[in-house]
């Protein structure tokens, strides 16, 4: 009989409980003796032992829900090797955890910080299998990650709103849309929705060129301009500071946020009516879409493969639309960033989106 549990660290995102319910009833239908525990709110629950059993029922009628049935938290991987606020050592209790409920494999669905903890467990001797979850697709190893694509559709939708109100008033909008310290989130939902700008962390801006962009068309008789920025996008002046030198900076920020920013600029410039949409975390929010539920089923049942044949220390990774595993000492500490020079970037050029250079 194996035993086996679940956790889900880090932001959520849609399409976690399809995962895990295509890892259970992968294990299910090969044994259905197995035994799965849920570890509670990520490895917080795995630190202090909170967790339950579950069954088979319990993965019934989860593939369209999303969020996590487990909870979850933010545990910094920097933080790992600290002692808690009580000196407790956190990694000999999350080993101590597992030991004590006999795993013979413990399934981690999270992002980047998720996944290098992931391999710090594997390093300490666990049997650790992987899940690629976030909205933001910036994880090393795989052409993609349940959550993200779900994401797009709220994204483009967003921009896809916007679309009617900025030509009634002949407004520049921004809509600021997330990926943290990434630009596919943006990328993809700037050319689904139709945004004549593009602004990426990958591509630095020249505020210069993005009013170019927009005096261009107002000459050209459009009504309105549409911007997508990336929530981590950057300035050319401000990437060529050092880390110490923008952290200085930022500290007297005016500005919630870049869009924020970047919109008094503007205005300042062209004396448009700048208006800011931010649809934040609605983008992790509500039920995964079809594309998500068929690439976390086949996710899922893939990790449950990995433990049926007692092949540990992967993330289940999606390359060239296969399903493939990735060691994890492979996949932590990389981030997959937005190529300035691929295929996407030069296509969407081409199609006339502005990404805030003048080339």
């Amino acid at each position: 009989m194996r035993r086996v549990a679940f956790l889900t660290s880090g932001g959520d995102c849609q399409a976690l409980n399809a995962t895990m319910r295509g890892v259970a009833k992968t294990l299910y239908n090969a044994d259905p003796d197995t035994e799965i525990i849920g570890i509670l709110d990520g490895y917080k629950g795995l630190m202090y032992e909170n967790y339950k059993k579950l069954t088979p029922e319990t993965f019934s009628g989860i593939l369209t829900q999303g969020g996590t049935i487990l909870g979850s938290s933010r545990q910094p991987f920097k933080n790992m090797r600290k002692p808690d606020a009580n000196g407790m050592d956190k990694v000999l209790a999350m080993v101590n955890t597992y030991k004590k409920l006999k795993l013979d494999c413990l399934v981690i669905l999270g992002g980047n910080g998720t996944q290098k903890t992931a391999n710090l467990l594997r390093e300490e001797g666990l049997n650790v299998v992987g899940l690629p979850k976030t909205i933001d697709n910036d994880i090393w190893g795989t052409d993609m990650t349940f959550g993200f694509q779900s994401a797009v559709n709220i994204a483009t939708n967003a921009i896809d709103c916007i679309h009617t109100t900025a030509y009634s008033h002949s407004r520049v909008f921004i809509v600021e849309v997330m990926g943290h310290k990434v630009g596919w989130l943006t990328l993809h939902a700037g050319i689904a929705g139709g945004a004549d700008v593009i602004l990426l962390p990958e591509i630095p801006y020249d505020i210069d060129a993005v009013v170019e962009a927009i005096e261009k068309r107002a000459k050209e008789g459009k009504r309105f301009s549409i911007l997508a920025v990336a929530e981590g996008a950057i300035s050319k002046e401000d990437a060529a500071l050092t880390k110490k030198e923008l952290k200085a900076k930022l500290k007297d920020n005016p500005y919630p946020s870049v869009s924020y920013k970047i919109g008094a600029e503007i205005e300042e410039r062209t004396g448009h009516e700048i208006r800011i949409t931010v649809p934040g975390h609605t983008q992790r929010g509500g039920s995964p879409c079809a594309y998500d539920r068929v690439i976390s089923s086949r996710l899922g049942a893939a990790a449950g493969e990995l433990i049926l044949q007692g092949k540990y220390g992967y993330m289940v990774g999606f390359r060239d639309n296969e399903i493939i595993p990735v060691p994890l000492e492979e996949v932590a500490g990389k981030l997959k960033m937005v190529d300035p020079d691929s295929s996407i970037i030069r296509e969407a050029k081409s199609l006339g989106i502005s990404f805030g250079t003048k080339d």
